[in-house]
């Protein structure tokens, strides 16, 4: 049985959204750029965004050790392009890496698109041409990795006759899954019947619209973390990480997006499993409760909201959620992750497994956790 890792990266080099931008618009490309001192950041029209850490899988108090040397004004330890392996930003290396962790094929998110989407969000023209960057540079990885290397494009909602180019030509190169925020769009929900034709348009092309861990605009308000030092990535967004996509899911269930749109597939990734099962309960109780109280469902739905999720929507599991006791209660809908290479993740994530829940570790005999949900949500 073929193990697909649902949840890797593959880092941007310094001028990548510059080199994959159209020449007239490379100012307003992203890159990364080393200050005096030897730190490395995440720039954009001179401004920084975010630091561009050094990452050891598993060792993330090393994140916190370079974040310590930035605020107190101490030079970098050891410079960014000395830090950075091959196999985090090389097609090639990475496949050679694929083999030493015994996976078959991996979904490669961006690394530095996880960080700037909410930086840039007052310049939609920006956004766009960063997003066409990572994609162009997309398709040249899938040509590169023989299907085992699945790059996961960067899309936004807010123009949907973009978004429509972008996936017809992301379809065309074998590209089926994107990045989207589970968040508003220009203040509306993601069920708001002006964002009908981008659900028919992922349905159409066969691309499955993913909800990946980044800094996106947040379900709640920002002032609820305005104290926080680490503004990209506040204590209470890692408190309430399931918020955003339980919400958003429960909006496209509830008001109808998945009866109407059956061949829309979404995945939920690094947002954490273990909530799943008190979700489908809620989410159906809160449906019916709403529908006597009123009168009136909210929307006439010939399946209960938690069969959609279960029809349509699949989520990765961490070994550490005990994923064998999750689809005990929720059924088959979990994937086997790593987060490669990333330090909150693990370079041995089948190990890992086999050791947290032996009873669902094998590949064989947990097909749909190991690869199969996830090529599912690729259309295969």
């Amino acid at each position: 049985m073929s193990v697909i890792d649902c949840d890797q990266h593959l880092f941007e080099t310094p001028d990548l959204w510059r080199r994959y931008s159209t020449t007239r618009d490379a100012s307003l490309a992203l890159s990364l750029d080393t200050d005096r001192l030897g730190h490395t950041w995440l720039t954009w029209q001179g401004g920084r965004i975010a630091p561009a850490f050094h990452q050891i899988p598993g060792d993330t108090e090393s994140i916190g050790r370079q974040m310590t040397r930035i605020r107190r004004g101490e030079p970098a330890e050891i410079s960014y392009d000395e830090a950075t392996p091959a196999e985090y930003t090389d097609p090639a290396a990475r496949l050679a890496h694929l083999d030493r962790q015994e996976v078959d094929a991996a979904w490669l998110f961006p690394n530095y698109g996880l960080l700037w989407e909410r930086a840039l969000r007052s310049d939609l023209h920006a956004t766009k041409l960063n997003m066409e960057a990572w994609n162009r540079w997309a398709v040249e990885v899938a040509q590169q990795g023989r299907g085992r290397l699945l790059p996961v494009a960067h899309l936004t909602l807010r123009d949907p006759a973009w978004l429509d180019e972008q996936l017809a030509t992301l379809a065309a190169a074998g590209i089926r899954t994107a990045m989207v925020a589970p968040a508003l769009v220009g203040g509306r929900r993601l069920s708001h019947p002006d964002l009908d034709p981008v659900w028919a348009a992922f349905e159409h092309h066969g691309v499955s619209p993913l909800f990946h861990v980044s800094d996106v605009e947040r379900p709640f308000a920002d002032a609820w973390v305005d104290d926080d030092p680490d503004p990209g990535n506040p204590v209470l967004g890692s408190v309430f990480l399931s918020l955003a996509p339980a919400l958003a899911l429960a909006d496209l269930a509830v008001h109808g997006v998945f009866e109407r749109h059956p061949g829309l597939r979404i995945g939920v990734i690094e947002l954490s499993a273990i909530w799943v099962p008190m979700f489908l309960l809620t989410l159906d109780g809160g449906f019916d409760f709403h529908a006597r109280f009123n009168g009136a469902p909210l929307t006439e739905l010939p399946l209960r909201p938690s069969e959609y999720i279960r029809r349509q929507v699949r989520v990765a599991a961490f070994s550490y959620e005990r994923p064998d006791r999750l689809i005990e209660r929720a059924g088959e809908l979990f994937m086997f992750c790593s987060d490669y290479p990333h330090s909150e993740g693990t370079d041995t994530a089948l190990d890992d497994y086999r050791r947290a829940c032996p009873g669902a570790a094998d590949p064989v005999t947990s097909p749909a956790l190991f690869g199969g949900n996830a090529a599912w949500l690729t259309g295969a």
